[in-house]
This record gives structure tokens, C-alpha cells and sequence, in this order.
């Protein structure tokens, strides 16, 4: 059974946040809001959570996880960033957006693409997400929560526990959040290739 924890969307207490991250701490994956849908997320080096996050949504090791990390100066340990590439990140952060990147030597090579070892990263601009990485202390490992076999994805927090209570250790409840998932740009060559057209604007990123 899942635990929930329904905590203030502007305001969260900070007792549900660390019962959280300690569950996630000891290898449990949770769903939480963020500023596009609900994903599931666990700690970034625990081999069986993130392999329990793909059996979830039924998706192999090819897709990528994303890294959320708490801001710009987190994302640069994980990624490697070019003048041109920052710029944009500065623009599309904190946003609804997921920028692929080479990535670092300290991302677990499970979570990169398997052949090109690029990574997925973004800045979640969500108080209740905010506050979860900054108790937790590092990125989590995250991937948007559509159930297997749909397209859209979950952003009720009681529907989400109610269908995955036996697969998931914790439900943090913030409320309802949008029901897009984050707009994908792919920043690994020469030219930005849009991956997924999102929530997040193109227009923003100047492009």
C-alpha cells in the first residue's frame, strides 16, 4: 500500500517532505506533482527503482529518465553545457521543460541512452517538487506518469494512488497539476531538434 501525503501546494510541511525522501532514500519510487503532470521519481542510483519505474510504465532502456535537479548550477554537474546551450537552459529554467544532453560521468550509465549517452534534465518550477529536492539533497531520477498503453498523462493524486497503490511506496498530494507533459528539446548536436512539443512554449527559448 502506498502512503500519501497530502501536503499545502504553496506551502508544504516539511515533516511529509522528509517522510518522503526517506522513503525514497530507502529505494521507494514516488509520484509527485510537477509543473506539467505527475511523475514518478526515486533516487538516482538505485538500480531496482529506476528498473521499478520503467516496469510501471511499461517502457524499456531506451527511453530516457529525466534528472530533475534544483537549479542551473545542479543540471552542470550532470550534463555537459556549451555557452549556447546555457543560454537557452537559463531561458527554459525553471519551465516545463526537458532539455537532452550529454551526459557527465556522474550520471549512472543505466539512466543515458544506451547507445548515445545523452540524458534527460530539467528544473521543475513547482514549490512542492522544489521543496522535495532541496530536502532529498540531489536530483532524483524522474519519467512522466502515463499509465501503460495511453497517451496522456495523471494529474490526480488520489486516481494515481487508487491504480498504483501496489506498485508504488509513496503519493505526495499537492493537488491537481496540468495534464502536459514537459516539451522536449534535444540539445546534444548542432541545432535544437524538438523532441516532444509540451507545455513549455518554444517562444520562450528564442526559438
Amino acid at each position: 500500500m502506498s502512503q500519501l501525503f497530502e501536503v499545502h501546494p504553496q506551502n508544504p510541511q516539511p515533516r511529509l517532505l522528509k517522510q518522503a525522501a526517506q522513503i525514497l532514500q530507502d529505494g521507494g519510487v514516488a509520484a509527485v506533482p510537477t509543473d506539467s503532470s505527475y511523475a514518478l521519481v526515486c533516487r538516482l542510483d538505485d538500480k531496482a527503482a529506476a528498473e521499478n519505474m520503467r516496469r510501471i510504465r511499461q517502457v524499456d532502456d531506451k527511453h530516457h529518465l529525466t534528472l530533475l535537479c534544483r537549479d542551473l548550477s545542479e543540471l552542470a554537474s550532470y550534463a555537459k553545457v556549451d555557452d549556447r546551450q546555457y543560454r537557452m537552459l537559463k531561458l527554459g529554467t525553471p519551465g516545463p521543460y526537458t532539455f537532452i544532453l550529454d551526459a557527465t560521468k556522474e550520471v549512472p550509465r543505466r539512466l543515458s541512452h544506451p547507445s548515445r549517452r545523452t540524458v534527460g534534465l530539467r528544473v521543475p518550477d513547482h514549490k512542492v517538487t522544489q521543496a522535495l529536492l532541496a530536502m532529498f539533497g540531489e536530483p532524483l531520477a524522474a519519467t512522466t506518469l502515463i499509465a501503460p498503453g495511453e497517451t496522456e498523462p495523471l494529474n490526480d493524486a488520489a486516481a494515481i494512488r487508487s491504480r498504483f497503490q501496489k506498485l508504488l511506496q509513496a503519493v505526495v498530494d499537492a493537488g491537481a497539476c496540468p495534464m502536459q507533459p514537459t516539451t522536449v528539446l534535444d540539445l546534444s548536436g548542432e541545432e535544437p531538434v524538438l523532441v516532444r512539443q509540451g507545455r513549455g512554449e518554444l517562444s520562450r527559448l528564442g526559438l
